[in-house]
C-alpha cells in the first residue's frame, strides 16, 4: 500500500504580538496510505484542526510551521501560493463543519458546484452544470437538477453537508479531510453522511482524513486513529486496537465519558476522573414520583404561513397537539430529527413564537394569554439555554455585566455591589473562578461559554430550565461536565427541566420522561427507559438505529 501523504515531527506556532507565541501542535507524526480512513480525535483545542489544514497551509498569516509534510514524496511546507491553489480541491478537498459559513449565500448551488469544475479541470459551461447535476444525485439530494437553482438558505443542515461533499469530490481528489462534518447534525442525518463518506471513498479510491471529538462516531468509519490532546498524539493505531486495548488514559477516558444507551452512572465520568482513577458515582438521588406539576401544556400548536405563487399562502403546522405535564425537580426529553418541531415547541411555551392555539400552564395561569407586563414577570420564573454559546452571549458585554443585566431589569438585589456579588457566586457554582467576572466571550471555549449562559438563566431564581440542544454543540469531555452540572443544580434547586435533543443517548442520561417529535407532532411518550428498551413507534427505533456505537469487531 503506497503512502499519500506523511506528516514528520509537524510543529504549529501562531505569533500573538509582543514576541509571544502559542504552541498548537508539539511535534505530530502519522501517515495516511492510500485507500484508507485515518481518524483524528480529541477535544476542543487538542490541536487537530491545526494539524489538518497545515497541509494546505489553510492558516492565518501568524501561523508557523516546522517539520515536514510529504504529498506523495513532495515537501508541501516549501510548496507556493500558487502551487498549493493548483492542489486546493482537485487532489486535497475538505469539508468542514457548518456548511452555511462554507457556502457563498449569494450564489445558488449550481454557480459553487460549477466553479472548481471550470477551474480545475477546464469544462464549458453547459458541461459544468451537467457534471454537478450527477454530483448531487451522487451525494444523494432528490431533484438534482431543481436543486441547482436553490441557495443554501432554501436547503437543510445536511442537504447542505451533502452539497459540500459534492463540491469537495467535484473534481475527483485523493484525499478528502473532513473536519468535524457531522457535529451539528441529528442523528439519522449523520448517519446518512457516515455511510455516504464511506460509499464516495469506496467509489473514487480516495483517503479521507476524518476530524473529529466522538471517538464513538470514528469506531464506526476509519481504519486507523490519531488521538490527540494538547498539541500532541496521545495514541495511535488501527481503530480495532484503539476500541478493544486502548493504552493511553486519555484514550480510555474519553471512551468512558460519553453518555450510554445501556444504562448510566448518576454522574458521567470526566477526562480529570478517568485519568486520576476516580470510579463514576452510581448513588442516584430518587425522584419525587408525588411532585406537584410545575407546568402543564395542553393541545399546544404552532403555524407558519409561507408565501405560495405571487399572492397566495399556504399553512406550515411546524407543532400540533402538544401535551404534557412536567413536576418539579423532573426532566422532561424532547427528542427528533431537525425539523421534526421540537425547537418550535420550546421557543412556544416561551411565547418567543406566537402560538397558533393551545394553553401552558403555569403556577395557575395560561401564560399564552397573559399581558406584556404580566409576562415580563412570568419570563423570570421560565429561562432558556440555546444551542449556540457563541451566538447567545453579548460579545461586547463582559461575563459580569452578562449576569449583572437581568438581575437590574427584575430588580434582584438591593444594589451594584449585591448583584455583583451574587454573579460571582454564581460563576463559582458553575464551575468558573472569579476570574472570568471580568473578561470577554471571546475569551471562553464552548463549554465555559455554555456555562455562563447557565449562570445567566440562574441569575433569576427560575423554576423551569428549557435546555433547546444545549449540549450538542460541545465535545464530549465538556458535554459531561455540562450534563453533570445540570444535574447538580435540578438536585439544589430543584430546577424542572425541558430537555430538547437529538441526541437518545444524552437524553437517557438526563430524562424522567421522553417526548418523541416527528413532523410537529408527538408520536410516541413514555419514561426514558421505557422508551429506550421497548419503543413502539418506527420512527423512535430509527432514531435508535442511527446512534453511533462505536467499533464493531464484526463489522
Amino acid at each position: 500500500m503506497s503512502m499519500l501523504l506523511s506528516i514528520q515531527d509537524l510543529k504549529v506556532a501562531f505569533r500573538m504580538g509582543k514576541g509571544v507565541r502559542a504552541e498548537a501542535v508539539k511535534g505530530v507524526s502519522f501517515d495516511i496510505p492510500e485507500n484508507t480512513t485515518v481518524a483524528l480525535v480529541g477535544e476542543s483545542g487538542s490541536g487537530k484542526s491545526v494539524t489538518a489544514m497545515s497541509v494546505l497551509n489553510l492558516l492565518p498569516d501568524n501561523a508557523e510551521r516546522s517539520g515536514r509534510i510529504l504529498w506523495r514524496g513532495k515537501e508541501m511546507l516549501q510548496a507556493t501560493l500558487a502551487e498549493l491553489q493548483a492542489m486546493r480541491g482537485k487532489e486535497i478537498a475538505c469539508v468542514f463543519q457548518d456548511p452555511m459559513s462554507s457556502l457563498n449565500p449569494v450564489f445558488n448551488v449550481g454557480q459553487q458546484l460549477c466553479e472548481p469544475l471550470m477551474k480545475h479541470m477546464g469544462l464549458g459551461r453547459s458541461a459544468a452544470l451537467k457534471r454537478a447535476e450527477e454530483l448531487l444525485g451522487e451525494v444523494g439530494i432528490p431533484e438534482p437538477k431543481r436543486r441547482l437553482e436553490s441557495y443554501p438558505h432554501e436547503m437543510s443542515g445536511g442537504q447542505q453537508q451533502r452539497v459540500m461533499i459534492a463540491m469537495a469530490l467535484s473534481c475527483e481528489p485523493k484525499l478528502l479531510i473532513a473536519d468535524e462534518p457531522t457535529t451539528a447534525l441529528d442523528v439519522t442525518i449523520q448517519r446518512q453522511i457516515l455511510e455516504l463518506l464511506g460509499k464516495l471513498k469506496t467509489s473514487h479510491q480516495m483517503s479521507v482524513l476524518f476530524i473529529s471529538h466522538d471517538l464513538g462516531l470514528v469506531g464506526e468509519i476509519a481504519d486507523h486513529v490519531v488521538v490527540m490532546r494538547n498539541g500532541i498524539i496521545r495514541e495511535q493505531g488501527p481503530v480495532s486496537g484503539i476500541f478493544e486495548t486502548p493504552k493511553d488514559d486519555y484514550t480510555k477516558a474519553l471512551l468512558a465519558c460519553r453518555p450510554s444507551l445501556e444504562g448510566n452512572p448518576s454522574r458521567l465520568m470526566v477526562i480529570d476522573d478517568h485519568i486520576a482513577g476516580r470510579g463514576a458515582s452510581t448513588q442516584f438521588k430518587a425522584k419525587d414520583a408525588n411532585a406537584p406539576v410545575v407546568l402543564e401544556v395542553r393541545s399546544l400548536a404552532k403555524s407558519f404561513w409561507l408565501k405560495q405563487g405571487l399572492f397566495g399562502k399556504r399553512e406550515f403546522k411546524a407543532v400540533q397537539n402538544v401535551n404534557f405535564k412536567l413536576k418539579k425537580g423532573h426532566t422532561l426529553g424532547v427528542v427528533g430529527e431537525s425539523g421534526s418541531g421540537k425547537t418550535t415547541m420550546g421557543l412556544t411555551l416561551l411565547r418567543l413564537h406566537e402560538p397558533t392555539g393551545g394553553e401552558v400552564i403555569f403556577d395557575g395561569q395560561n401564560l399564552l394569554k397573559l399581558s406584556d407586563r404580566e409576562r415580563l414577570t412570568m419570563r423570570r420564573r421560565i429561562q432558556i439555554v440555546f444551542q449556540n454559546p457563541y451566538a447567545s452571549l453579548n460579545p461586547r458585554f463582559t461575563i459580569g455585566q452578562t449576569l449583572v443585566e437581568p438581575m437590574a431589569i427584575h430588580g434582584i438585589g438591593k444594589d451594584l455591589a449585591e448583584r455583583e456579588q451574587r454573579a460571582r457566586s454564581l460563576l463559582e457554582k458553575v464551575g468558573l473562578d472569579g476570574r472570568a467576572f471580568g473578561k470577554y466571550p471571546h475569551e471562553f471555549s464552548g463549554g465555559q461559554r455554555q456555562r455562563v449562559a447557565i449562570a445567566r438563566c440562574l441569575t433569576l431564581n427560575p423554576e423551569v430550565l428549557v435546555l433547546d440542544e444545549a449540549v450538542s454543540a460541545l465535545d464530549v469531555s465538556v458535554q459531561a461536565q455540562v450534563l453533570n452540572l445540570l444535574k447538580d443544580l435540578q438536585d439544589e434547586f430543584g430546577l424542572s427541566y425541558v430537555f430538547i435533543s437529538h441526541d437518545l443517548a444524552v437524553v437517557r442520561f438526563i430524562s424522567d420522561e421522553v417526548l418523541v417529535m416527528k413532523d410537529g407532532v408527538v408520536v410516541e411518550q413514555a419514561s426514558a427507559e421505557q422508551i429506550l428498551a421497548a419503543p413502539r413507534e418506527d420512527y423512535t427505533k430509527r432514531l435508535l438505529a442511527a446512534i453511533p456505537r462505536g467499533y464493531r469487531a464484526a463489522a
